[in-house]
């Protein structure tokens, strides 16, 4: 009928939500600990997560994708690198393939139920 789903990660937004989640003083505790860890060009593509004009990259993406051309099997995650730039970076889900067609084909039959 048309329709794809796709996976994503969006990253961590840093919010007045997310600050919610912890106190204050334990974000003020990891703060300097993201900073580094965001900055550091080495690390294998750091989630976005500084601002929220930044993040949710996978979204935007995938939303200019076509639907037909994706890996059902992949899951989108938003990154930044080290100096800042976003990008999206495919992960192969893991998933056994086998147990997956098995599922769709069961949806398949239900749904003509």
């Amino acid at each position: 009928q048309g329709l794809y789903s796709s996976v994503v990660c969006p990253g961590l937004v840093m919010s007045n939500m997310t600050y919610r989640i912890l106190p204050v003083f334990m974000w003020t505790l990891l703060m300097p600990i993201m900073w580094l860890v965001s900055g550091c060009p080495g690390c294998f593509g750091v989630m976005c997560w500084a601002r929220s004009s930044l993040c949710c990259s996978s979204q935007v993406w995938l939303f200019k994708q076509k639907p037909e051309q994706l890996d059902c099997l992949v899951k989108y995650h938003s990154c930044t690198s080290g100096l800042g730039k976003c990008y999206v970076e495919p992960r192969k889900m893991d998933v056994d393939e086998d147990t997956a067609e098995k599922l769709y084909q069961k949806l398949l039959e239900l749904e003509e139920q």
